[in-house]
């Protein structure tokens, strides 16, 4: 007989640790293991995590065997965690039904439960009784079931078995977007049934995907049908909204220690070393103690405060269970699986020692993993005076067999397996949108074998000159793709039976194959062979130049259809007059409708109109819709509305619609005909018969013209016209839906419509995309271009926020109508126009400007927009404009000339009279002015003009040209994006603590607050956001941010409290009245105390830069001393 090993003997020893804790328990029909002799329900999380020990020791048997036993032994282990896996399988397999309806509903209701009954795997309780979705426990066991299968495990039986695991695998993919309640069946830390996205969930789910898709559940002895497949766009949607919520676990949880779960074992979800160092860091901070780690921070799972008659907490209850948490040793095995896994040796000998120190010795002498330690409740009051200073006591299940199973799988780990041997293969991979913006993201998460392949389709935009080439753009692009360098990524073109052998491609079977193949078989060929083509210069002739002319001629034969619309006549006078605006229709539309928008503008000045075309809308007028005391008859209103228009009207004085029939065919541009037809769709319908030909000859419906008309715009790139007509025909984005969960799930929240607030709509969870659709066009009071501008900025915003998420660092809302209105600023701005003319150019620049325009305006950089020539042929009245990022210089090409023209003309000025510079503290020696003196504009009059302090021409002073000042400019953009400073919401936080409450604009954020939550939780920045977006002016709202920075200050000097409400708007003013005392002094002109009449602020305020003796800074923090002076300690100054 052998002798038996050390490897064997400890074996052995662990092999009595399992069968003692864990094993016994298992029943022997299901296979399902009870959470503790008390409680007899079976956890599917619990089982899965319990049965890791098992699964970790039947490996190690196997691979260290001395004998025939050993083997035997193995198969013995490996059958029982074979047997429970099947049990969970049986149990979720009853609930099928369940699988299929939450793929549509996503309801609590409707999902997976999170426990059954152990002895015959049904349900034990109700649907409503329970935080039963909790996807991280479904993920978890597809997670390990992967792992055990590729193990070689046979788990799975039969075909019916491997179809329910596919829709599992669907039921998850959208964790992403799925508030649960997650690994603590919780969901808000209130306890009170309120789901939330949880970090934990998405990574568990991400790495069940990447660890299952391609697998084949039947092993070696599978075939097509038994493999799964995971869509990739999942797991990329999950990976980057986890990377965008890390160290954060969730809206209510600044940090989570089940988190450890995800950035290391066993889910691995995280690339980023350094995103898990800082998450690891945050855990280790601020939950670990004596004994263990806390869950989260306020959590009052049996603590001594906690009263156990009531399942909810009340909010403000939250603060009794701060520094008193249960600490929870099955963390520090996360902690020690982790070293194991990074080779960090000292990590898991240290908590392999601290581990040691708090087991619990059972029968035998075996040691036991206790479920938490809770202080006693004779020593609460020392443990809140001193935290971690009093010896807790072992509460809950012994042993915890979740904490068990992990610490003998540490052990195992430590001293038998290699664990390099031990990995997740991560697969990212994700299909692009946009080619530029994307290409480069997909080459850097790209893992799979072969190379990815993206199609290239030409399509009827994509061709000039009739379609007898392709526009220049789009052929500089091919070219650059033939070159193989595009975006920053490598890449290869050619046709796909040259690439097809180097690239990864597998069949989604799953899928509908009739659309897929229908589609394939008539366009793939021709499609396959656009990338090599684009002109003579790529690619041979032959065979593919021809393949290439005809699938352009089937391009142009495709698209050819009846055109109804008769063509327009040049020359001709305008149907509707010069004074009216595109919202004088709107608003004379909306009579019809019952409503009343008013037409006078509020924000920038009417320009004379010096042509005959008419003005777009004023984006940056803030209509207030209201409704009509009382409802006209409809008559009444199509007579008033055809005496404003000036609408032909027949005998009776009611609209003469065959004479607005007529005068459709006498329209000079494309924009005249969509007005005639938006007025026949609102007052006759989208379905009226328009006899464009005449009476009796045919016609075609109003909404059939429009979209002719509709793809005329296309065709002339008329971008302001095809926004129009897209809103009159109420289109929606295709993804629109999928962009506004995008935002929503990386922790941002939505506003559409302009501020204040009812007419702004607050979006903070995703939505149907018809509800979001009705929702943009209400929140717009029916100004229908700028519902569909709503809709392109959504989109833009979603682009940006999943591939430059560090744009989105320091806002939490987004004003999506704010946006637009300091887009709309900025225009004016730089152009030297009215408001209406910049609405006007921003409604005509294509979708790539727009979307380069949103883009320099989120990063914060210096940008310059000047006017350029349109094409001969186009119709649009806007003067088109191109945006371009300035020069290191802070000037474009074309004003560095300007510039050093300038620096001679001061040069010739050096013997004239000095110019003092007011609010800046500054005397400056020569007769130029500052930049800094520009005129600061108001959101009255965001264009403003330079006035010296002289005003005589004769004084030897420059007159500057108009331009808007900096500071106001910067102050604008960050208040439009609701952009705050690092550790913002953390001062307020601070500040509440010493006073009773915040006051701005008439709204209190009370005190109360922080004792339900923490300083850290998305729950209180969206408070205090709540509070801030109450201000519809984006400069006074930066203004008040800053106040509320310099009050933070008070919060670090050592004084109990700081008074009752503090009134942010108080202070605010009285910083503003001592820099108007300030100004006088110098014997300042008016133009220079100019205030906004909106706010009382000074406008040269708004301006000044936060630094320097004059500074903003400098004047709010006089004001804060003053204000709280009578609660300052006398001896200390807390500002130099």
């Amino acid at each position: 007989m052998r002798s038996r090993s050390n490897s064997g003997v400890r074996l052995d020893g662990y092999a009595r640790l399992v069968q003692e804790t864990i094993l016994c328990h298992q029943n022997p029909v299901t296979g399902l293991l009870p959470a503790s002799a008390q409680q007899r329900d079976a956890w599917v999380r619990d089982n899965v995590y319990s049965v890791l020990a098992v699964w970790a020791l039947g490996m190690a048997y196997r691979k260290n065997a001395d004998r025939d036993e050993d083997k035997a032994k193995a198969y013995e282990l490996e059958q029982s965690v074979v047997k429970l896996m099947q049990g969970l399988l049986q149990c979720m397999m009853r609930q099928v039904a369940k699988v299929e309806k939450f793929k549509h509903t996503q309801s609590t209701k409707d999902c997976l439960h999170a426990k059954y009954h152990t002895p015959t795997c049904a349900t034990v309780v109700g649907d409503d009784q329970w935080g039963h979705l909790q996807v991280d426990a479904t993920s978890i066991y597809l997670l390990m079931l992967a792992q055990m299968t590729a193990s070689g495990l046979r788990i799975i039986l039969n075909l019916d078995e491997v179809a329910f695991i596919q829709n599992l695998v669907f039921y998850i993919e959208a964790a992403y977007k799925v508030a649960d309640y997650g690994m603590w069946e919780r969901g808000d830390k209130t306890n009170q049934g309120i789901p939330e996205l949880n970090g934990s969930s998405v990574g568990m789910a991400k790495a069940a995907l990447e660890a299952i898709d391609e697998l084949d559940l039947f092993g070696a002895h599978g075939g097509p049908k038994s493999v799964i497949h995971v869509l990739p766009d999942e797991v990329e949607h999950c990976q980057s909204i986890l990377c965008s919520m890390l160290p954060r676990a969730s809206t209510s949880k600044e940090i989570d220690a089940g988190l450890l779960s995800v950035i290391s074992f066993p889910a691995f979800a995280i690339e980023d070393a350094d995103l898990v160092a800082v998450t690891k860091g945050e855990i280790i901070n601020k939950l670990q103690g004596r004994y263990g780690c806390c869950r989260f921070i306020r959590d009052g799972y049996r603590c001594p405060r906690e009263d156990p008659s009531r399942l909810h907490y009340d909010p403000a209850e939250l603060k009794l269970f701060e520094n008193i948490e249960c600490e929870w040793p099955v963390f520090w095995t996360y902690l020690i699986l982790d070293g194991i896994f990074t080779g960090d040796q000292e990590q898991v000998q240290e908590y392999r020692e601290a581990l040691e120190g708090i087991l619990i010795r059972g029968k035998n002498g075996i040691r036991l993993v206790p479920e938490l330690y809770g202080v006693p409740h004779e020593k609460i009051e020392e443990e809140y005076s001193n935290p971690h200073s009093v010896d807790r006591v072992a509460l809950g299940q012994l042993p915890h067999m979740w904490g068990q199973s992990l610490y003998i799988l540490g052990c195992l780990l430590a001293e038998f397996l290699d664990q390099h041997h031990f990995y997740l293969a991560l697969d990212n991979q994700m299909i692009v949108e946009m080619l530029r913006t994307e290409l480069a993201y997909l080459s850097s998460c790209w893992r799979m074998t072969g190379r990815p392949t993206l199609t290239f389709p030409i399509t009827r935009s994509m061709l000039v000159e009739d379609g007898d080439g392709i526009d220049p753009c789009i052929l500089a692009t091919l070219r650059k793709l033939q070159d193989g360098y595009f975006a920053g990524a490598r890449v290869q073109m050619s046709d796909l039976s040259s690439i097809q052998t180097t690239s990864f491609h597998t069949r989604l079977s799953f899928l509908d194959e009739e659309n897929d193949d229908s589609f394939l078989e008539d366009d793939e060929e021709e499609d396959d062979e656009v990338y090599e083509e684009e002109d003579n210069t790529l690619g041979p002739p032959g065979r593919s130049k021809g393949m290439f002319d005809q699938y352009l001629s089937q391009l142009l034969q495709s698209t050819t259809t009846r055109c109804h619309l008769p063509p327009i006549q040049r020359g001709q006078h305008h149907v509707f007059s010069a004074e009216h605006t595109t919202r004088d229709i709107l608003s004379l539309m909306a009579q019809v409708q019952g409503l009343n928008m008013p037409k006078s503008s509020m924000y920038l000045p009417m320009t004379p109109i010096m042509n005959k075309h008419r003005k777009s809308l004023n984006l940056l007028e803030v209509p207030q819709l209201q409704r009509g005391s009382h409802k006209a008859a409809q008559g009444q209103r199509d007579k008033s509305l055809a005496a404003d228009l000036h609408l032909p009207r027949d005998s009776q004085g009611n609209t003469d619609f065959a004479g607005l029939v007529r005068r459709l065919r006498e329209c000079p541009t494309l924009q005249d005909q969509a007005d005639i037809l938006y007025v026949l769709y609102i007052m006759k319908g989208a379905d009226w018969l328009v006899e464009v030909s005449g009476p009796g000859q045919g016609g075609a419906s109003v909404r059939t013209l429009l979209e002719e008309l509709y793809a005329q715009a296309g065709a002339c790139k008329e971008w302001g016209l095809i926004r129009y007509i897209s809103g009159i025909l109420h289109k929606s984005v295709e993804v629109l839906a999928e962009a506004c969960t995008d935002l929503i799930s990386h922790h941002k929240q939505l506003t559409v419509g302009l501020p204040p607030e009812p007419r702004e709509r607050v979006i903070t969870a995703p939505l149907p995309p018809e509800e979001l659709n009705t929702l943009i066009y209400e929140a717009s009071g029916q100004d229908i271009s700028v519902a569909v501008l709503t809709q392109e900025i959504m989109v833009y915003l979603a682009m940006y926020v999943r591939s430059q998420p560090a744009l989105f660092g320091d806002m939490l809302r987004l004003r999506i109508g704010l946006i637009m209105q300091v887009m709309a600023t900025e225009l004016a701005r730089s152009l030297h126009c009215s408001g209406e003319e910049a609405s006007e150019s921003l409604m005509s620049l294509s979708p790539f400007d727009m979307k380069n325009l949103l883009h320099h305006i989120l990063s914060g950089k210096e940008f310059g927009v000047e006017r350029s020539m349109r094409p001969i042929q186009s119709t649009a009245v806007s003067p088109a404009i191109s945006i371009h990022e300035l020069g290191h210089t802070g000037a474009t090409k074309t004003e560095r000339t300007g510039i050093r023209k300038l620096k001679s003309e001061i040069k010739q000025l050096d013997d004239s009279q000095p110019l003092s510079i007011f609010g800046s503290g500054v005397s400056i020696g020569s007769s130029v002015t500052s930049p800094r003196s520009t005129r600061c504009s108001s959101p009255s009059t965001p264009s403003g003009i330079l006035s010296p302090v002289g005003t005589d021409p004769g004084d030897g002073q420059l007159h500057w040209e108009e331009r808007q000042g900096q500071w106001l400019r910067r102050r604008r953009l960050d208040g439009a994006i609701n952009r705050v400073p690092m550790g913002f919401y953390q001062k307020v936080w601070k500040i509440l603590q010493k006073c009773h409450g915040l006051s701005i604009d008439g709204y209190v954020l009370p005190s109360s607050t922080t004792r339900e939550m923490t300083e850290g939780e998305i729950k209180f920045a969206v408070q205090v956001e709540s509070v801030l977006n109450h201000v519809p002016q984006p400069e006074y709202r930066q203004l008040l941010v800053e106040t509320l920075m310099v009050l933070g200050l008070v919060a670090d000097v050592d004084v109990d409290n700081i008074g009752g409400v503090v009134h942010v708007d108080r202070i605010l003013h009285m910083a503003n009245d001592l820099f108007l005392t300030d100004q006088k002094s110098h014997s300042a002109s008016d133009y220079f105390l100019e205030k906004d009449p909106a706010t009382g602020i000074c406008n040269f305020f708004y301006d000044s830069a936060p630094s320097g003796s004059y500074g903003t800074m400098t004047y709010l923090s006089k004001a804060v001393v003053t204000y709280v002076q009578d609660f300052l300690p006398s001896s200390s100054c807390m500002m130099q």
